[in-house]
């Protein structure tokens, strides 16, 4: 009876075909596997196994580097010539170089205020000291909150300045650049630049200009980032773990051995001397900071990091804010390396170990290798192999080479060591959009100048959290109100989805299956846990997941 009903429902000509049509597949496909599919799967695992050595000897070399500095470098202040720049009473504020600080703005609603605070309360004479807000707001209501912020401390006697310009030809580099052309701050020796969201203490100034004062050499000092948000959600959590890496590590070793590392575009000081010698600001790339540090760096000056000044900022703490930024951050580096590589091969100003260190530790394996390889070898070859068994992956590429990788660089952030196995299923996530950022900086396509200014939150989080304390011992009422009043805006469901996500993770997911079955390796483990975190990242859900201390 069943089998009556079978042919009632499909015809035997449709049944005969669909076999057909699966044959042809089954024949295509070992027709083409062998002479075609085994060696290109086993040229993209050899490429793959080489991307990852010199991944794995980056690391070893900067993990080396960061044990000998940390045990016998000596610190900045022995380093280099300093000394504390002291009040006088008979010289007055003329014992302190003119300083300017820059903040550049879009729309930032939330943070205008902290940051516009922070900044104004620099332990610093006021009569050597210039604060330029250089607002690019498209939004009135927020260009009138800003200027009116900025009355009312320089009704207090401080001396800010409110600029705006007519386009934003050039976004923030054009507006740095635009900044120093101002005639008022022609007197002003150094630049300070904090982004929006950034809150230096009052001791920066008094703790980063005595290197710059005493050491005409050095161009630029570097703060540490710290962050107030780091605990909101999991999302920040991992953006903290790959941060806390960079600068404990990665600008801690540039600095030490080369004097040389990235400019984070924000919480540094400039010696304007050598903004102006370099080319002053450009906007060729997304990466206006790195491009001006590169090209400083070539004409010999030094640039100094320090660890131990910290300068509080926010990590984006929704998805597509934290893509869009890593888009940027990606791609900017890409593009940028194929701007100046000539450049630096051609340059004679300094030595060829440093020419080498900036092509291919700082660009190439860090900015290009770095990204490409965690998602070729983890997301396509690997799961790829399983479907070929033909083509050997050996144990020690698959497993103990990431595994010290991933224990290198989790140095930075001792505290959440118990995150490290989502750190490196998000990682693998976010190689996907980092190579496909990185492919279009370096092919230089249509994306490859596109700049979105990342969303910051403030203390808008905070704030909910206070009033809705607040108005609980009030009335409950009123607590539901206020909490839906700080309450995150909501996304619309296709605002979410993110389909290239969620094909991989469709993808890895059949490869999971595959190998469960008919698997000797038992990836499927790693597959389908792989699988779970493309699928929560292509629905947009990462930024609302709240991890555990």
């Amino acid at each position: 009876m069943a089998d009556t009903t079978t042919q009632i429902l499909i015809p035997e000509t449709f049944q005969r075909g669909t076999y057909e049509f699966a044959g042809q597949i089954g024949l295509t496909w070992e027709l083409i596997k062998a002479p075609l599919i085994v060696p290109l799967l086993t040229v993209g695992v050899y490429v793959s196994l080489a991307m990852s050595l010199m991944l794995f000897f980056e690391r070893v070399y900067m993990g080396v580097v960061i044990v000998l500095v940390k045990l016998f470098w000596k610190k900045p202040e022995q380093r280099y010539k300093y000394e504390p720049i002291q009040d006088d009473l008979e010289l007055g504020s003329s014992n302190f170089p003119p300083v300017l600080i820059q903040i550049p703005m879009f729309n930032e609603r939330e943070v205008y205020k902290v940051s516009i605070g922070a900044a104004c309360g620099l332990s610093w004479p006021s009569d050597r000291l210039v604060i330029q807000v250089l607002d690019d707001s498209t939004d009135p209501t927020i260009k009138q909150m800003v200027e009116l912020e900025c009355q009312r401390w320089a009704s207090k006697g401080i001396n800010i300045r409110y600029q705006i310009r007519e386009t934003r030809g050039g976004y923030k580099a054009g507006a740095l650049k635009e900044g120093l052309k101002r005639s008022y701050v022609k007197h002003c020796e150094y630049v300070a630049i904090f982004d929006a969201d950034f809150r230096p203490e009052p001791d920066y100034l008094r703790r980063a200009i005595p290197f710059l004062v005493h050491n005409p050499d050095i161009a630029l000092v570097q703060a540490r980032w710290r962050f107030v948000n780091a605990d909101e959600c999991l999302l920040t959590r991992m953006q903290e773990m790959s941060l806390d890496y960079h600068f404990t590590v990665e600008q801690e070793v540039g600095s030490a051995t080369h004097a040389f590392f990235g400019f984070n575009g924000t919480a540094g000081v400039w010696r304007i001397a050598a903004i102006n010698e370099a080319g002053g600001w450009k906007d060729r790339t997304t990466v206006e900071d790195m491009d001006l540090a590169v090209r400083a760096s070539l004409r010999g000056w030094k640039f100094l990091y320090l660890g131990d000044l910290q300068v509080k900022s926010e990590l984006p703490s929704t998805f597509n804010a934290f893509r869009f930024q890593q888009h940027r951050w990606s791609c900017g580096p890409a593009n940028l390396f194929r701007k100046m590589a000539m450049e630096i091969i051609k340059t004679k100003k300094v030595t060829v170990w440093k020419k080498f260190y900036t092509i291919y530790s700082f660009f190439f394996v860090r900015k290009i290798i770095a990204h490409m390889v965690t998602f070729f070898f983890y997301c396509v070859v690997l799961p790829l192999t399983i479907l070929v068994p033909e083509v050997y992956v050996p144990i020690w590429g698959a497993v103990y080479i990431p595994s010290i990788i991933t224990i290198l660089n989790s140095v930075g952030t001792p505290r959440s060591i118990h995150l490290l196995f989502y750190w490196i299923l998000f990682e693998n996530v976010m190689s996907l959009h980092r190579t496909k950022a990185t492919l279009i900086g370096l092919l230089e396509t249509a994306r490859s100048n596109e700049w979105v200014v990342t969303e910051k939150l403030g203390d808008i989080v905070k704030n909910k959290a206070a009033e809705a304390a607040k108005n609980k011992a009030a009335d409950a009422n009123k607590t539901k109100s206020a909490s839906k009043l700080f309450k995150r805006p909501r996304f619309k469901f296709g605002n979410r989805l993110h389909l290239l996500e969620l094909g991989f993770g469709v993808f890895l997911f059949i490869c999971g299956c595959y190998d469960f079955v008919h698997g000797k390796n038992n990836y499927f483990v790693y597959l389908f846990l792989q699988t779970i975190t493309f699928l929560i990242c292509g629905f947009g859900y990462v930024g609302t997941i709240i991890p555990s201390s």
